[in-house]
């Protein structure tokens, strides 16, 4: 059996992919759980992980932990997993724009990591800016650095309801190897994915209530009623123009924005999901309507924990554990989807043991992906390109 470490582990949202997979062994995990300024009680993301993998993670500083002390607390792993945080990157913060993030110096610091505990294979998922962005050095010194240790590299950025996520998230996707390298791109060829699993209505049509099918109510009665008022099934704020006394409820700066014909850097908000596409993004801060399009289709609420977690691909049965149900919206926004990392998990058993899944086994149990939504087909009979991916590999 192989062994995993994953730093910034956060909820598990990458970890449970291995810690699902026949394949692997969780040995390790490092989340200093770190919050807001303002918080009393951190993000709390710990208590999920060990909910869920059976093993607490160390809640240590990564950016100040030594190689040598990292490999005395974890060992030397075969899949060595280190997902920086993307906060720096991400463009939903218009500052990441034209100012680098101190936060952002740890992607080449995780080359420090890898020559520590020497791991067959590296993972590293992160916002697509970390590729494209303005600060996309790091990222460069990262790849020279893994190169110099002897690991071929890919560094590639996917839309990832190409793999059967219910959900248009863009990310950027590292992954470095001393076997025979392999991709998702690779993974996914001669396979054709039902349109229909990528929906919100396949996704959430039918939740079962359990603790986390909850959501917060409104302490301000005009956002409910505002949220009554737009459209159902994909509708937004823009839509109240329209709509009989629509303008009395909309915030100065949704008026302002009409004044000025224009809708705003962020048209989502106070948004509802459409049943038959996928989802949009799932950001970090997802525990309030005026956060984004996070309201249900038809229903004059938020999604509940347990319809975003599925919509970001956590199993049905995913445990969160938070004091506050913000922390539980952030344990979902912040995680990395297990429907694709057990997609890496079982891209990491075919760099290592030379055997390609089968599309049966690329499918994480109790997730909205089905082994039925997977059809191989010939490669000589593709008729469409498949959709777009960029890539930088070495």
């Amino acid at each position: 059996m192989f062994t995993v470490v994953d730093l910034f582990s956060g909820a598990g949202g990458m970890s449970y992919g291995f810690h699902a997979h026949p394949a692997f062994q969780l040995v390790g995990a490092v989340d200093a759980q770190r919050g807001k300024p303002t918080s009393t009680t951190g993000i709390e993301c710990n208590l999920t992980y060990e909910a869920n993998m059976g093993l607490r993670p160390l809640e240590r500083d990564l950016g100040k932990i030594t190689g040598a002390e990292l490999r005395a607390a974890v060992g030397k792993p075969t899949v060595l997993i280190s997902c920086a945080p993307c906060t720096g990157f991400s463009r939903t913060n218009s500052a990441n724009h034209l100012v680098d993030d101190r936060r952002n110096s740890l992607v080449s610091r995780s080359a420090e990591f890898v020559a520590a505990l020497e791991p067959e294979i590296f993972l590293m998922e992160n916002a697509r800016e970390l590729i494209r962005g303005n600060f996309s050095h790091h990222y460069a010194s990262l790849e020279a650095s893994l190169k110099r240790l002897g690991y071929a590299v890919s560094g590639e950025v996917h839309r990832l309801d190409r793999f059967g996520l219910p959900q248009i998230r863009e990310r950027a996707l590292v992954i470095a190897s001393r076997r025979p390298l392999r991709t998702l791109g690779e993974l996914w060829s001669g396979i054709r994915l039902n349109p229909e699993a990528v929906t919100v209505r396949r996704a959430i049509g039918h939740v079962a209530e359990d603790e986390a099918h909850v959501a917060p109510g409104f302490s301000d009665p005009i956002t409910k009623k505002r949220l009554a008022m737009i459209p159902r099934d994909g509708g937004s704020w823009a839509d109240l123009r329209s709509v009989r006394g629509g303008l009395a409820v909309m915030t100065p700066a949704m008026r302002r924005y009409l004044a000025a014909g224009d809708l705003g850097s962020h048209p989502d908000v106070y948004g509802r999901l459409a049943w038959d596409k996928p989802a949009v993004t799932i950001k970090r801060e997802c525990a309030h309507v005026g956060n984004g399009r996070y309201s249900h289709p038809e229903e004059h609420r938020l999604c509940t924990v347990r319809e975003l977690a599925i919509l970001q691909g956590f199993p049905r049965d995913y445990r969160f554990v938070a004091r506050s149900l913000s922390n539980m919206y952030r344990h979902v926004g912040d995680a990395v989807p297990p429907l694709i990392s057990y997609q890496l998990a079982g891209l990491c058993a075919w760099m290592l043991g030379g055997e390609r899944p089968s599309p049966r086994e690329m499918v994480l149990p109790k997730t909205s992906l089905r082994a039925r939504d997977l059809t191989p087909y010939a490669a000589s009979s593709r008729r469409r390109s498949p959709p777009p991916t960029s890539s930088a590999r070495a």
